[in-house]
């Protein structure tokens, strides 16, 4: 492999590793069996378990960018990109994979590592940071098309998306009742937008997943869908 491919191939290879299991379990010699290089090959690369993590968040925020612009595109209406987030959701964070994993690695990764590295957290922070961005463009469109009810805060109501979507998946983790949650994450984002009943499960989603060069999508997100 070149220099470049030995990167990805870690960076995926820790993408996947703590996906499945958690960061504090996840060992450099771990990394570099399942990628199939050396240690000296990793630290070529990355100085630490915690250098590569924050690395890896950036790649994952790569992967899933090009869906989520598709996802709250313009070209969609502020009320088909609420229901392409829901898709969105269910698609890549519901657990219908290979080895049905469900919710996001890094939310679930920055629960167990507390304020241990400075760095780390900083990372998850920016990653946080970023979707709440995504949501707040999302409120800011419904208000505009007057979807929502008077008197919505947007940057707050941003803020409790993130917080609400994450409580799901990390519910979803131990409730294995799909039908269940299906109803509950739509009704819930609902509310908390205040979106007014006349559109409650009026649209249908405009987007669909693309198969991307990455391992990480066509062998990890995609197959939710299968």
């Amino acid at each position: 492999m070149s220099l470049t491919e030995t990167r990805e191939r870690l960076l995926e290879t820790a993408l996947e590793l703590i996906w499945q299991s958690n960061y504090n379990s996840v060992g450099v010699n771990e990394i570099c069996k399942q990628a199939g290089v050396t240690k000296g090959a990793f630290y070529h690369h990355f100085d630490s378990k915690a250098a590569l993590f924050c690395e890896a968040t950036a790649y994952y925020w790569q992967v899933i960018k090009s869906d989520l612009d598709a996802v709250f595109s313009p070209v969609n209406t502020p009320l088909e990109q609420l229901e392409n987030l829901v898709h969105f959701l269910f698609v890549a964070k519901m657990g219908n994979d290979r080895a049905g994993i469900r919710g996001c690695p890094f939310y679930n990764a920055g629960a167990q590592i507390g304020s241990g590295d400075e760095k780390v957290i900083e990372a998850l922070q920016l990653l946080s940071q970023t979707a709440v961005k995504y949501n707040l463009s999302l409120v800011k469109a419904l208000q505009l098309a007057g979807c929502l009810d008077d008197g919505v805060d947007a940057e707050q109501t941003a803020r409790l998306l993130y917080h609400y979507i994450h409580g799901v998946l990390s519910y979803a983790q131990v409730h294995s009742d799909d039908e269940e949650i299906k109803r509950d994450l739509p009704t819930g984002l609902y509310r908390l937008l205040a979106l007014k009943t006349d559109y409650w499960f009026s649209t249908r989603p405009t987007w669909e997943p693309q198969p991307g060069v990455s391992p990480l999508v066509g062998e990890i997100l995609l197959p939710r869908l299968r």
